[in-house]
């Protein structure tokens, strides 16, 4: 067998050509089709988003789940955040999981994929557990196991989800160890997403002495505060470029005043991702100070464009970052160590000529969309045997 019909099932997909939601998964979606597989994507249903549609080919289906004032829970980022605080959040996931568990029987039906790919556990893996017994793969992002982590409750209902997944497959080492604390007879392998490397060119581009970059959601598991601190004891010459919006922007543009660091920091908001990779081209390094990071995407695409990167010694970078390629690790919430290791950049020679290439090399090999595809492949006709 060499192509598969597959049924993603996720609750964050592209709206749109470039839109970043979801986009590594789009990716993987293109690349699988590309190798001959038919793949299919089952989503919900957002504002202004078509009920069914074609992105680059790939056939998307969103379901409705709720009136069209309270369809808030995809798309957003914050969907753990609404159904754990509020009641009407609440209520809309109860109706996205009946609503979505009929969607994903009739989606079945319809299409008799081989296998259903399940991106998330919560919520995509409790809605294939609505579906037929078709073969099913449940990733583990991040956020998903977070959540499990955080609410006690929900742990019989991840261990339902592995239990019933013919393959489980995990973005980094440290979130598959993550899982297994709280399913312990759980077998994850460790495939990450593809990373968008037709953008994140090799280009030689002159970089800025002193411009350093932060690119991530302004909130307290990106790490931007502990950043801000940090730039208080760099040279004054060191300043820091913001990429991203969030809930934290207003505190954390209050913190840099308070620091003495307000004219260092400069916010840029949210840049499409052309403006986001030339942004990496400039800097002199790529910071990234997140807690339990996934993976660790904006790591992956900075060394793409030869850019060495400090970052927290948390979560799914230390599977990114590394100093055999020009990487700093530094202990997480360690603000003298994460303003040193920016000194010390600073100061250092330019070496991304070297390490910067091989750094690049090494995204290539893990994080090209042929490449994660063709393991994705091997995991579905894995799963398609067991099933």
């Amino acid at each position: 067998m060499t192509a598969v019909r597959v049924l993603f099932l996720t609750h964050s997909y592209p709206r749109f050509p470039g839109d970043p939601a979801g986009s590594f998964l789009h990716r993987l979606a293109v690349a699988l089709r590309a190798s001959g597989s038919d793949v299919h994507v089952l989503a919900p249903a957002g504002e202004g988003l078509a009920g069914e549609e074609a992105i680059d080919g790939v056939p998307v289906r969103r379901f409705r789940y709720a009136p069209r004032r309270m369809e808030s829970l995809a798309y957003t980022g914050t969907m753990a955040e609404q159904v754990l605080k509020s009641v009407r959040g609440k209520a809309a996931l109860a109706g996205f999981l009946a609503a979505g568990g009929f969607a994903v029987n009739r989606a079945v039906s319809r299409l008799a994929p081989d296998v259903v790919h399940a991106h998330w556990w919560f919520p995509g893996g409790l809605l294939a557990l609505s579906g037929e017994d078709v073969p099913l793969v449940t990733t583990l992002h991040g956020s998903d196991v977070r959540l499990a982590r955080r609410v006690s409750w929900v742990h019989p209902l991840f261990r339902k989800v592995m239990s019933r997944s013919d393959a489980v497959t995990s973005v980094s080492s440290w979130l598959a160890g993550e899982a297994r604390a709280m399913a312990p007879e759980a077998t994850i392998a460790v495939a990450p997403m593809p990373a968008q490397v037709s953008l994140f060119r090799d280009v030689d581009v002159p970089r800025t002495p002193g411009r350093f970059l932060f690119v991530g959601r302004l909130n307290a598991q990106k790490g931007l505060a502990d950043l801000i601190d940090a730039l208080a004891w760099t040279p004054p010459d060191v300043a820091l470029d913001v990429v991203g919006e969030g809930e934290d922007r207003a505190a954390l543009q209050a913190r840099a005043e308070a620091a003495g660091v307000a004219r260092r920091v400069h916010w840029r908001g949210q840049l499409d991702r052309a403006s986001i990779a030339d942004a990496y081209h400039r800097a002199q390094a790529v910071v990234v100070p997140s807690r339990e990071e996934g993976l660790g995407l904006v790591a992956v695409e900075a060394q793409l464009c030869r850019t060495p990167v400090i970052a927290y010694r948390s979560g799914g970078l230390t599977d990114v970052v590394s100093p055999e390629w020009g990487g700093t690790l530094v202990p997480a919430g360690d603000i003298r160590a994460l303003a040193d290791a920016i000194r010390h950049r600073h100061a250092a020679p330019d070496d991304t000529t070297s390490l910067g290439s091989a750094a690049r090399a090494h995204m290539l090999d893990r994080f090209s969309p042929g490449t994660v595809a063709a393991t994705y492949l091997e995991i579905y006709r894995s799963a398609i045997r067991r099933g």
